[in-house]
């Protein structure tokens, strides 16, 4: 039986950073992000939904322009729940799949690395939930640095976020990850040893 255990954190956190360590340790790591990143790409059913959702965010290329799409789903309720309920089944059926895959290859344990994972409450339907953490400098300076952008831009991200708290409150691990990496890699092979094959 797989154990699939969640992982999660704020941006600029050091999620990716946590995830590369696991890897290194053998882990599967699924990346919620990369396939939420697929089910969109064009010929996929979602593509088409989106197509006719918003025509205006398709760009010449066929693909999907992201960040006007973003735009426009931050801005409003309603189109921001549209798309979800567009992607979310989709993504979902991508994780089973891999997960299903992994079980029938032997592994034991897996992880789902997602953004949201705490706010679509699909962190419940896991064996576990590990939430990395950082402090607000350091996430700032993070977010900086990865996106080129201003204090006050990163600032803006950080506030826009559920709070890395309430992520905190239904963790089962935390991993403070605003130290060196070897102080985290420690942390992450403490955190394998709990959770356990």
């Amino acid at each position: 039986m797989l154990k699939l255990v969640g992982l999660t954190g704020g941006i600029g956190s050091g999620k990716s950073t946590v995830a590369g360590i696991l890897r290194a340790q053998g882990i599967p790591v699924i990346d919620a992000d990369v396939i939420a990143r697929e089910v969109v790409e064009p010929g996929r059913p979602a593509h088409a939904e989106i197509a006719r959702a918003w025509p205006e965010v398709i760009a010449r290329d066929g693909r999907i322009d992201r960040k006007q799409l973003g735009a426009i789903v931050f801005a409003d309720q309603e189109s921001k729940a549209r798309l979800e309920a567009i992607t979310h089944p989709r993504i979902r059926e991508r994780v089973a799949a891999e997960v299903a895959a992994l079980a029938a290859a032997g592994h034991r344990l897996a992880v789902l690395e997602a953004a949201l994972l705490v706010e679509t409450g699909m962190h419940r339907e896991l064996d576990g939930l590990v939430v990395v953490v950082a402090n607000e400098e350091t996430q700032i300076g993070r977010v900086m640095a990865r996106d080129a952008c201003s204090r006050e831009g990163a600032l803006a991200r950080l506030r826009a976020q559920y709070p890395l708290a309430e992520k905190v409150r239904v963790a089962d691990h935390v991993v403070e990850n605003s130290g060196n990496l070897e102080d985290t890699r420690a942390q992450v092979l403490a955190v394998l040893k709990a959770i356990g094959p």
